[in-house]
């Protein structure tokens, strides 16, 4: 007899295409479930997910298949306890919310501007990479102070190792992109460190943090920043578009524009799942963990539980409850930037909600969003005017 069925039944693909109504079963049946396919355990409960995602001693990142340490080296996203706080504290103080307000409020209502300038005579664009892509990158590249590094070229070493870590983390072997990507971002993290730019929060944690850990920190707020953002500002736009009644309701009101992100957040996170690794023998709901097993927390699965979210499943801005979504996880590993990724989306949405009358979907090309680790709709075709 098997243990966990529905977890035995679980594909890769079906998680990564639409995994919803697989993952209320197992939330309902097996919320902390056995899958072969991911070779550990998967976690569907949100208060199941949030004892993992708390306990840093019992569930930890420090192990040597973290997939974004293998690419990147140790990080404040691969590292607990005191390494972490070490690792993470030279960082923090720019996104912090005022400081992000004060900070980056006013570039990013410049790049929207430019950005939406350039597409409003076309009637039509692919805004995933013509806007949201374009707008993440912008303001990590602007955050980190890089020297000699472009969009374009941030754009580029970002794809590469998030290719490399999806690759790992769905069991496929690396190519040399990611580890060559990343070679490059080291490089100009040295030079940016090298020329002492007092605007460049890399030249300021250099002073508390090796060379190398400036770089493989740097490399997780790039990927972070990028990933987050983009994911953030298209799944948005989508179930805005998806759902004409709620946009309606957001242009009549656009205080319930915040309340529609929290919203989107909950229903698509951008990243669906966060890794951890026992440190000890342990039972968890229904199941009995060893030390050293794989503890996969499903954030997409925790977000539409019904226990906290009643009609988990519908996009609702008016939802009073949205701001309990975990698409930024919780714990010590609370995304460090979450604040900037939301006022990019906020600024992002009330332009182009603003300036592009009557948007929507481009019926000739589909969009959902796909993805077993990052999710969002690989395109986003709309058409205005």
């Amino acid at each position: 007899m098997i243990a966990f069925p529905l977890g035995a039944a679980t594909t890769p693909a079906e998680l990564a295409g639409d995994p919803h109504p697989r993952l209320a079963e197992l939330r309902a049946h097996e919320p902390v479930s056995w899958l072969p396919a991911l070779n550990g355990w998967l976690v569907t409960r949100r208060d199941l997910a949030l004892d993992v995602m708390r306990d840093a001693e019992t569930f930890t990142v420090d192990d040597p298949r973290f997939s974004t340490a293998r690419i990147v080296g140790p990080s404040m996203l691969s590292l607990d306890g005191d390494e972490h706080t070490r690792h993470r504290e030279p960082f923090t103080a720019p996104f912090r919310p005022r400081a992000v307000r004060d900070g980056f409020a006013e570039f990013i209502e410049r790049e929207t501007d430019r950005l939406v300038t350039g597409l409003e005579a076309a009637g039509a664009a692919e805004l995933r990479r013509a806007f949201a892509g374009p707008l993440a990158v912008a303001v990590v590249t602007e955050a980190l102070g890089l020297v000699d590094a472009g969009t374009d070229t941030v754009l580029a070493w970002y794809d590469a190792i998030v290719r490399s870590v999806s690759d790992l983390t769905e069991g496929r072997p690396e190519g040399p992109a990611g580890p060559e990507a990343y070679a490059q971002l080291r490089r100009a993290v040295e030079a940016t460190v090298a020329q002492g730019a007092d605007s460049s929060l890399l030249t300021s944690a250099a002073g508390r943090l090796a060379l190398t850990e400036v770089a493989s920190n740097a490399a997780v707020l790039m990927f972070g920043g990028i990933e987050t953002t983009e994911a953030m500002i298209t799944n948005a736009l989508l179930h805005l578009l998806r759902h004409p009644d709620q946009l309606t309701l957001v242009q009549a009101d656009f205080a319930l524009l915040d309340n529609a992100i929290e919203e989107s957040l909950r229903l698509e996170p951008g990243a669906a799942v966060v890794d951890r690794y026992a440190t000890r023998d342990l039972t968890l709901g229904p199941a009995a963990i060893r030390r050293g097993d794989l503890v996969t927390v499903s954030l997409t699965g925790a977000n539409r539980d019904p226990a906290v979210f009643p009609d988990p499943d519908r996009f609702d801005v008016r939802r009073p409850n949205a701001r309990l979504q975990l698409a930024f996880a919780h714990g010590p590993h609370y995304c460090l930037a979450a604040h900037l990724a939301r006022l990019e989306t906020r600024i992002a949405l009330r332009h182009l909600l603003d300036r592009l009358p009557a948007l929507r979907l481009d019926p000739d090309h589909p969009a959902a969003p796909h993805g077993l680790v990052f999710r969002k709709p690989p395109t986003l075709h709309v058409l205005w005017g």
